[in-house]
């Protein structure tokens, strides 16, 4: 019996979206292979919403020679029109016999209209190989189309003892130049970096992407009613990037109602938010149930103080049993530093 190949092409195609992580909000990330007697004839990916998707790609490539092969795709090809024509329309004239699909696409617009156009039109459709491989690399897609809310990402830079300052508010710089290189790869991916107000009158952050020319996330600080110092990096007049400064309505009290601004930004096509501090606002995401995965990187420096700052504020809980779980964790090194991944339970 020959092998079954389904999988190797898929995680081609999966290679292929992850190319363009970051670059095609509010749109998925979406890599295409086509394949006709064992040869790759098509390559392609979805590289910017606005442009040609991942099967349009891959077809203008493969020209005459998509007749009668098998197309992978990772996301169940769209049915519908937005800002481009149906890809199923496409793949229909081109002659593809067969479609191989990860995941189904969990727009309620197209979910399983795509799959249902093909047959009709006597394409073979098989769905589900490599379907967690597919879901992981569009969390943040799959939560903002479903929910309409944005992905949450905390990252946190702390001490082996749990510090992320000193009791004097000392903070640069407790992880390793190679973390903050990959915390700037972070910024460049997602497409708002929030903080609190405290954090930028203490640290004077610009959050910015070093790593990227083409494209730097929307800047978003939650504040208090107490004033932001105008004169702060963030607002400076060299960067002219957006930036949201968020306080709460008058008759709300003193507190900004998060799950109504992560709501707001999602109606802006903001599906994917990094939170990089302060202590205050992570505890408030985390007791409201807001936050989808945190990034904790430990540095291997004892900084100790009662005083100095840790990562998670608040009131905080009175029991164990009551603690934040975390599940499919992950270990990373970062030269000296370890980079712990877990996603919020």
């Amino acid at each position: 019996m020959a092998p079954n190949t389904d999988p190797k092409y898929m995680a081609l195609a999966i290679a292929l979206a992850k190319k363009a992580e970051g670059m095609t909000s509010p749109n998925p990330i979406v890599g295409a292979v086509i394949v006709r007697k064992g040869k790759i004839v098509g390559r392609g990916y979805h590289k910017r919403a606005g442009l040609a998707h991942a099967e349009i790609n891959a077809l203008r490539q493969a020209g005459a020679k998509a007749r009668g092969a098998t197309l992978y795709v990772t996301l169940e090809p769209c049915d519908h029109f937005g800002r481009t024509p149906p890809c199923t329309k496409a793949i229909i004239k081109s002659g593809i016999n067969r479609v191989v699909i990860a995941m189904k696409d969990p727009n309620p617009i197209n979910n399983g209209n795509g799959i249902r156009r093909l047959n009709r039109h006597g394409i073979k459709t098989k769905v589900g190989i490599l379907a967690k491989d597919a879901f992981d690399i569009n969390r943040p897609y799959i939560k903002f189309i479903t929910k309409n809310i944005p992905f949450v990402t905390v990252k946190v830079a702390q001490s082996l003892d749990g510090k992320i300052a000193t009791r004097s508010g000392d903070s640069k710089w407790i992880s390793s130049e190679k973390s903050r290189r990959y915390v700037h790869k972070l910024r460049e991916m997602a497409d708002a970096v929030m903080v609190g107000a405290n954090t930028v009158r203490r640290d004077d952050p610009l959050l910015l992407s070093r790593s990227s020319r083409d494209k730097q996330p929307v800047r978003v600080i939650v504040s208090g009613r107490s004033a932001i110092p105008s004169g702060a990096k963030i607002f400076s007049e060299k960067h002219k990037y957006p930036v949201i400064v968020v306080r709460p309505d008058a008759r709300s009290g003193k507190r900004v109602d998060l799950l109504k601004l992560l709501k707001a930004l999602a109606k802006n096509s903001i599906t994917n938010i990094l939170v990089e501090g302060g202590g205050e606002l992570i505890a408030s995401l985390l007791e409201k149930k807001l936050v989808d995965r945190l990034l904790v990187f430990i540095a291997p420096k004892i900084i100790g103080g009662r005083d100095a700052k840790t990562a998670v504020e608040g009131i905080g809980i009175e029991k164990i049993k009551d603690a934040f779980s975390l599940k499919n964790i992950s270990v990373k090194r970062f030269k000296e530093d370890i980079l712990i991944q877990a996603e919020v339970q």
